[in-house]
C-alpha cells in the first residue's frame, strides 16, 4: 500500500485539502486576516471539523495582543497537561516565552482546598498574585476558571491581558464563553459546546508558527499555508 510518510508532506497536503473543501463547500467564506485564517485552519486540521469556520470568535484585537505578549516574553497559562504537552515549547523557548500549567502545583492544590474552589480557579488566582508580566490565559476544559477570571478582572485583581477560552462540554460551557465574548477582555473563544485542550494547542501553535518559522528535529515547518491571492505563484 502506498501512502504519504513524510511529516511535512502530510501537513502540507492536509492544508491543501482543507482549502479545497472550503472552496467547494463554503465558496462564500472569507477569512478576515491571515492570522485568523491560520488559527481557524489549524483548528480544523486538529479536529477534522469545519464548524470552526463559523464558531471561532476574535474580540478586541486579541491576536495583536497575544503577539505583543509573546514578543514581550510573557507567560502562557494553560489549564491542562494535554495543552502543555501539545504546544511547541521549542519555539516558545527560542522566543523566551514562559509556559505553565499550575493545576497540580502544590500551592494551587492547597488554595483550592482552603477556598473550596476548583483547582483551575485556584490556578487563576495563584497566577494573578505570583506570576509577573503579561499573560495569556488559555482554557480548554475549565469553564469555572473562565468565570473566575472574569470575576477577578471585574474586581480589579488581575490585569486585562488576553484569553483563549475554548472549554468543551455541557455544564456552564456555553455560558462562560458568552460571558467572555461580552467582556472587555481581548479573547479568542468558540461559540457553543465545542473546543477542548487540543483546540487550545492548535490556536497557540498557529499564532507562534505565524510569528516565527519552526525548526523541528526532522523537518522544517513553516506557518500554516494561507490562501494565495489571485495571480500569485
Amino acid at each position: 500500500m502506498s501512502y504519504i510518510q513524510n511529516p511535512s508532506s502530510i501537513e502540507e497536503t492536509s492544508f491543501k485539502i482543507i482549502q479545497s473543501v472550503i472552496d467547494e463547500e463554503h465558496p462564500d467564506y472569507h477569512f478576515q486576516t491571515e492570522m485568523e485564517e491560520s488559527i481557524i485552519k489549524r483548528a480544523i486540521h486538529t479536529s477534522g471539523d469545519f464548524d470552526y469556520l463559523y464558531n471561532l470568535r476574535f474580540t478586541h484585537g486579541v491576536n495583536d495582543k497575544i503577539i505583543e505578549i509573546l514578543k514581550n516574553k510573557g507567560t502562557i497559562l494553560v489549564d491542562s497537561s494535554i495543552s502543555l504537552n501539545g504546544i511547541n515549547k521549542r519555539v516558545l523557548d527560542q522566543m523566551g516565552v514562559r509556559y505553565e500549567c499550575l493545576i497540580n502545583h502544590e500551592e494551587v492544590v492547597q488554595l483550592a482546598r482552603e477556598k473550596q474552589i476548583t483547582r483551575a480557579m485556584a490556578a487563576v488566582e495563584y497566577a494573578a498574585k505570583n506570576i509577573e508580566g503579561p499573560k495569556v490565559f488559555a482554557f480548554g476544559g475549565a469553564p469555572t476558571a473562565v468565570f473566575h477570571l472574569l470575576d477577578l478582572v471585574e474586581q480589579g485583581l488581575i490585569d486585562e491581558d488576553a484569553v483563549i477560552g475554548v472549554p468543551v462540554g455541557f455544564i456552564n460551557v456555553e455560558e462562560c464563553k458568552e460571558a467572555l465574548l461580552a467582556s472587555k477582555l481581548p479573547a479568542i473563544a468558540t461559540v457553543g459546546r465545542k473546543g477542548g485542550s487540543t483546540i487550545v494547542v492548535a490556536i497557540i501553535n498557529a499564532i507562534i508558527y505565524q510569528m516565527k518559522e519552526v525548526i523541528t528535529d526532522d523537518y522544517v515547518r513553516y506557518s500554516t499555508p494561507t490562501t494565495k491571492k489571485e495571480g500569485e505563484e
